[in-house]
């Protein structure tokens, strides 16, 4: 099945360009460390970092919380943690989709835990109207409407990540 496309390769590199700047002028000056939530988000990141014009150290993170499903389970489990400290880094956590909240809440207070002098989150898509709870997403890709989306690193049962657009998946 060919999923229908939403965003394509051009409009996705001209927001992540875009994204980049923003993320430069609003995040507190000097070095960054930027965390890349695997799997989903590492083609997004890859393209970030390249858009972000400043000193920068990369970490991922591996968790879990849909696995094979379309649906979240609502449990997140951390699969691989970082490989360095974010103590008094200015952190920026790059996420592929903000859907309910759940396991971005739950990554923002494992992350604040472990002292960073500033933590802001970066999401390629918001999916607003699947909110189960309220969570900051301070940089974001686009909207998208309430539809199972895959593609450029989101995956529908680990296919379609190297899609070069994002699109919809429907049966």
């Amino acid at each position: 099945m060919k999923p229908i496309e939403l965003f394509s390769a051009a409009t996705i590199a001209r927001r992540v360009t875009e994204l980049g700047k923003q993320i430069d002028a609003q995040m507190p000056p000097g070095p960054m460390t930027l965390v890349c939530v695997l799997k989903g988000a590492f083609v997004f990141m890859a393209d970030l970092v390249r858009a972000i014009p400043r000193q920068m150290t990369c970490d991922f993170l591996g968790v879990r919380s849909y696995g094979d499903a379309t649906l979240s389970s609502g449990v997140v489990e951390i699969t691989s943690d970082l490989g360095t400290t974010i103590t008094d880094r200015n952190v920026l956590l790059v996420e592929d989709i903000a859907d309910t909240g759940l396991t971005l809440r739950y990554l923002l207070d494992v992350l604040s835990a472990r002292g960073p002098a500033s933590l802001r989150t970066c999401a390629l898509l918001s999916k607003p109207s699947r909110r189960a709870i309220d969570v900051p997403v301070d940089f974001v890709g686009f909207e998208v409407p309430d539809e199972f989306v895959v593609g450029y690193g989101l995956d529908a049962g680990q296919l379609y990540r190297n899609l070069p657009y994002i699109g919809v998946l429907r049966s």
